[in-house]
């Protein structure tokens, strides 16, 4: 059977979180890396979907091949470790300085990949910068000052919103990287990881990693959006949502609900039945 049942997916869950812990400094930011730029060409590929058939959900049904890759390939997204790591420290198989290291070395490898390719991408569709009347051009330069400058009207409403998108997405993000390990066949590893990021994104949720190939690409190409505007009205906050959405909406409330009771509570509950039966029989044999 290539079905794997939910605890032992739990299982898997904590064994990756502290493989990913344990990474170098060098795997990490590499991953991130290629993870950052994969993830930018499956997003300029659901962009091209939208604007092309000038259907949404389109794009949101194409772009889980990045994610997909991703994952088959064992590369890092920041984004799905947000549930992995939190179990391993639980367990204590891992460290909080550990965690923070990945997280920042793999969402250096980020940066700097969706920048690579949204340099790459930028000098593509502006056929070398002589034209910016592209359509996926305005679409990046309309998304965004949408992801920062439509928040900022808003002010600490704004913060508040854009922070539970970024909960709501990556809720179901760090969901497509569970259910890959529900599956031992790659068919159904594709499958079941299609599903939830196919809901994240159809939806216009707020993910970290799209987002730092999105607003930096638009910069780059016009938009009136600074560097404050970019990590204080999205790239932080996102972060912080994206954390809470995929350690405790998906690690800790599955781990709550999937662990295994531990050997002493077992064999203290084994004691405690064989001492109510001997009272038992005891009584009995004195009646």
């Amino acid at each position: 059977m290539s079905y794997v049942k939910p605890t032992e997916v739990l299982d898997a869950m904590i064994d990756a979180g502290t493989t990913k812990a344990n990474l170098s400094a060098l795997q990490m930011v590499v991953r991130g890396f290629l993870a950052g730029a994969i993830l930018s060409f499956a997003t300029t590929l659901a962009f091209t979907a939208v604007t092309q058939t000038t259907v949404g959900l389109t794009g949101a049904i194409i772009f889980p091949v990045g994610f997909v890759i991703i994952v088959l390939l064992g590369l890092e997204l920041v984004t799905g470790t947000f549930a992995l790591i939190p179990l391993s420290i639980l367990e204590r198989k891992t460290t909080i300085s550990r965690m923070i290291a990945n997280y920042g070395w793999v969402i250096l490898g980020h940066l700097i990949g969706c920048g690579l390719y949204a340099i790459l991408y930028g000098m593509t569709i502006t056929k070398m910068d002589t034209d910016i009347s592209n359509p996926l051009a305005q679409m990046l330069i309309q998304l965004s000052e949408t992801k920062t400058l439509g928040y900022q009207k808003m002010g600490f409403d704004g913060i508040i919103l854009v922070t539970i998108k970024a909960v709501l997405c990556n809720w179901m993000v760090t969901l497509g990287v569970v259910m890959a390990m529900t599956s031992k066949s790659t068919g159904g590893k594709i499958l079941a990881m299609w599903l939830p990021i196919l809901t994240f994104f159809a939806q216009g949720f707020e993910h970290a990693v799209v987002n730092m190939f999105v607003i930096p690409a638009g910069m780059m190409l016009g938009a009136d959006v600074s560097m404050a505007d970019w990590w204080l009205w999205n790239q932080i906050p996102v972060l912080v949502g994206n954390f809470i959405g995929g350690a405790v909406f998906t690690g800790i409330l599955l781990y709550l609900s999937h662990r295994k009771k531990s050997s002493a509570a077992v064999t203290k509950r084994h004691t405690e039945s064989s001492e109510i039966e001997v009272a038992a029989a005891s009584e009995r044999s004195i009646q």
